[in-house]
């Protein structure tokens, strides 16, 4: 897909590799991509392929041994980025840990958001205002992961990294949060990257799914997905179904 005025480059890879030495090789290698602003795009693949640190050069926490990567934002502003793991401030309170990374950078760059600002964005992510002086340790997995999105979205990113947030959580409060975050992504018009393992998963909250190979990886399948509605009954469409049928064959013969 080009770019269009419609739809600027927010991320362009161009031969990146990366390789942290040994024995095993890169990790990844010659890898070219193209993301255009507004698309939920997921990427899946074996254990230990490069699907992680593909995300964490995207977010400007590591840098490539190899290739060039273009960054886009119109705003400057940097990713939000949501973790396996919470990782939520164990002695701070709810409301402390969302304000945290408007505490962090250089001066200039800080932000003091409202408390309103911050009671309205809870919210948004399914947390009541009654909670916000509890700590990590009283809250349940569920909301600790609902309290991590709202983390990573309290500077208004423009872009939202996702590496497998809904792993630890069972069926029912995944199928609740991966709704939540297209929610999301529609309303604000973000541009979102989810690693996971969840075939399903990538089926249903995607306009587009990437295959990686193992390492050293490459894109084995681009797949784009069109629905108008991404509804209880998109979940278990036919349409969903044959997806997955698509992206287990594109892993299989990776």
């Amino acid at each position: 897909m080009s770019a269009t005025a419609a739809q600027p480059t927010v991320f362009e890879l161009q031969n990146i590799s990366v390789d942290f030495g040994g024995a095993a090789g890169p990790v990844l290698r010659d890898l070219n991509l193209h993301v255009p602003a507004g698309q939920f795009i997921t990427i899946v693949g074996p254990s230990g392929c490069g699907k992680s640190t593909l995300l964490r050069l995207l977010a400007g926490l590591q840098q490539p041994s190899a290739g060039h990567i273009a960054r886009q934002n119109s705003d400057g502003s940097a990713p939000g980025f949501v973790f396996q793991q919470p990782a939520l401030l164990p002695w701070r309170t709810m409301l402390q840990n969302l304000r945290l990374p408007c505490e962090l950078g250089r001066s200039q760059m800080r932000q003091n958001p409202a408390e309103d600002q911050l009671l309205d964005l809870l919210g948004q992510v399914g947390l009541n205002r009654s909670d916000v002086d509890k700590r990590p340790a009283e809250l349940s997995g569920g909301m600790q992961m609902r309290l991590s999105l709202a983390r990573a979205l309290v500077r208004q990113p423009q872009v939202l990294l996702l590496d497998e947030p809904f792993a630890a959580v069972d069926d029912l409060l995944r199928m609740k949060l991966q709704e939540l975050v297209r929610e999301l992504h529609d309303r604000r018009g973000l541009t979102t990257i989810l690693v996971t393992h969840n075939l399903q998963e990538a089926a249903f909250l995607s306009d587009r799914v990437l295959v990686l190979q193992p390492a050293p990886a490459g894109f084995t399948a681009d797949i784009s997905i069109h629905t108008a509605d991404r509804d209880q009954n998109w979940r278990v469409s036919d349409q969903v179904t044959v997806i997955q049928q698509k992206l287990t064959k594109a892993l299989i013969s990776s």
